[in-house]
């Protein structure tokens, strides 16, 4: 059985920093694109960042490019996201999220999700 899960949200103030993890078993992650998808209260989930299979490429939504850093440590089977000067429109449930190969896109192209965690941004 697949199972991701994400841990290190919580409540922060604008500027703060947050490291996100999500720890992945029942699979060789090795194989798959891990990224992280967020949804604000009232919005649609949207991409945040991936990372490819080797780690050669990654991806930023525009609105955390600078901010954000995305790793992954397959030995253990865990994905990173370092989040600094956070904001409050940072705010949402953060999804860890895997697709097979070195496929990405929107939702479409994922084959596992996390069930999420809340990163909370206070001014």
């Amino acid at each position: 059985q697949v199972q991701l899960v994400e841990s290190g949200g919580g409540s922060v103030h604008s500027g703060d920093s947050l490291t996100l993890s999500c720890s992945a078993s029942g699979l060789v992650v090795d194989y798959y694109a891990i990224g992280w998808f967020r949804q604000a209260p009232g919005k649609e989930r949207e991409g945040v960042s991936s990372i490819n299979t080797s780690s050669s490429r990654t991806y930023y939504a525009d609105s955390v490019k600078g901010r954000f850093t995305i790793s992954r440590d397959d030995a253990k089977s865990t994905v990173y996201l370092q989040m600094t000067d956070l904001k409050p429109e940072d705010t949402a449930v953060y999804y860890c999220a895997l697709s097979y190969g070195d496929s990405w896109g929107d939702e479409s192209y994922i084959d596992y999700w996390g069930k999420g965690t809340l990163v909370t941004v206070s001014p």
